[in-house]
Parts: structure tokens; C-alpha cells; sequence
């Protein structure tokens, strides 16, 4: 039971915390009445366990907001302002986060190949950034149980649409699988079971 030594991982082909950042666009309380596609009480839960899983993880995490400082919108739900006090917040008038120039400079500065993306809604904030980083060279992770549209039907047309173009859907055990990866990485075993005991899924240890 022997393991193979552990691969690169700022060039591994998966995703590991050392090649991973995860990009939050746009949990803000508009946004979050609007989606039809999940039922808002579990969203939330889900990106929270998203945000707590790239902490976990030591994942750089870019948050993002649209119109909070035109007055035309609320900053990020509490619920998720407060795991990320100290995150800045690249707030922006465009709909694409990928046509605002100090959040396409936070993410270029991350370093990190594997962009692993949440954002509302699914057909557009998550669409539009998603398609324009595939363009730019890097490799894009949705994180499909933290993310929702307007409808069922948009959001899954979304989702079609950025994978046809190259992306990789994610679910968030699988991203906690994916960056721990080994059990014998111990220091971050505590809270993978944690993490995943709170969102409800089943975890063997065997």
C-alpha cells in the first residue's frame, strides 16, 4: 500500500491547492432572489462550503461584485462577507467580470493555472467570465451545486455552453477530493471530514 510520490502540483494536470484560485462573482442579495434554478437557503450553503473548502486548502480566493459602488446594488451576502473579512473586493459596472481590468490583474497575479468558478448567474456572470479565461489559456472549473440561474432551463443551457467550450464542471466533493487528494496529507484531514459531514455527504474513511 505503497502511494506514488505526489506530483507537481503547481503542473499537475488536476487540481491541486498549489495550481488552483477560486473566483466568486456576485453573491449579492438581487442576485440570490432571482435564481430559480436551486432553492436559495442550499445556494448558500454551497458556496459557503466552496468558499470554506479553498480556505481549508489555502486556495486565493478573488471576489468579485457588480454596481455596489454605483448604489445600484448590495455589497456580497453576509453569510459569505463574513468567512472573507479580509478579502478585497473588486467591485465593477461590467456584467463580464473578465472586462474589468482590476479583477483580470487580481486573477493574472493569483499565478494559478485552474480556475475553479462560482458566480450569478449561471447564464451570464459565471458564462461570460468563464468563456473569455478558456480564451486566455486557462483551464475553468464551475462548481455546478454552488451556482443557479434564472431558470432551470438557463442554467443548465449555461452550463452546456461553457463546457462545450472547454470547461470542466465540478460538484463541490469533488473538488474536496480532488485537492486533498491522498490520506495521508493528514493536516488537512480534519477539516475535508468536517466540511463534507456538514454538507451532508457520506464519508467512509475505511
Amino acid at each position: 500500500m505503497t502511494s506514488y510520490p505526489r506530483r507537481d502540483p503547481a503542473t499537475d494536470t488536476l487540481l491541486t491547492p498549489e495550481n488552483s484560485a477560486l473566483l466568486v462573482i456576485d453573491y449579492q442579495p438581487t442576485q440570490i432572489q432571482s435564481i430559480r434554478s436551486i432553492d436559495h437557503p442550499t445556494l448558500i450553503r454551497n458556496i459557503q462550503m466552496t468558499v470554506k473548502l479553498a480556505q481549508a486548502y489555502s486556495v486565493p480566493i478573488i471576489l468579485s461584485t457588480v454596481n455596489v459602488g454605483t448604489g445600484r446594488n448590495k455589497d456580497t451576502i453576509p453569510q459569505l462577507k463574513e468567512l472573507m473579512p479580509d478579502i478585497p473586493s473588486y467591485d465593477r459596472t461590467s456584467i463580464n467580470a473578465w472586462q474589468d481590468k482590476e479583477f483580470v490583474d487580481a486573477v493574472e497575479g493569483a499565478h494559478r493555472q485552474h480556475l475553479v468558478m462560482a458566480a450569478l448567474w449561471t447564464e451570464a456572470c459565471l458564462t461570460f467570465p468563464a468563456l473569455d479565461a478558456l480564451r486566455a489559456g486557462y483551464d475553468v472549473y464551475p462548481v455546478v451545486d454552488a451556482v443557479g440561474g434564472t431558470s432551470l432551463t438557463a442554467h443548465d443551457a449555461a452550463l452546456r455552453r461553457i463546457e462545450q467550450a472547454g470547461a470542466e464542471p465540478v460538484s463541490n466533493a469533488q473538488l474536496a477530493c480532488e485537492w486533498q487528494r491522498d490520506w495521508n496529507r493528514t493536516d488537512t484531514v480534519p477539516d475535508f471530514v468536517k466540511l463534507l459531514l456538514e454538507a451532508g455527504d457520506f464519508i467512509n474513511l475505511g
